[in-house]
């Protein structure tokens, strides 16, 4: 499991790995671009990667966001 906090204006880059990946809102706001588009998630949502498949984060309001990831055996570090 990992976890990941973005101050406001922060982000990851954008990358893809041979997992898939549930990403749990604990905190905050933040954009999600996936599936060739960029959508928003809240506290308490849960957002869905497929494995293989480009992705990036980034913190779109105003307080730190938290995201929480529980991920396969076989991830390696990023």
């Amino acid at each position: 499991m990992r976890v990941f906090e973005f101050s406001p204006g922060g982000y990851s880059p954008k990358h893809s790995h041979d997992w898939e990946h549930e990403m749990f809102i604990h905190s905050g706001e933040g954009d999600f671009y996936h599936n060739g588009k960029w959508t928003t998630a809240k506290t308490g949502s849960v957002v869905f990667i497929p494995s293989n498949e480009e992705h990036q984060i980034r913190n779109s309001g105003k307080d730190l966001l938290i995201v929480v990831c529980p991920l396969e055996s076989k991830a390696t570090e990023l």
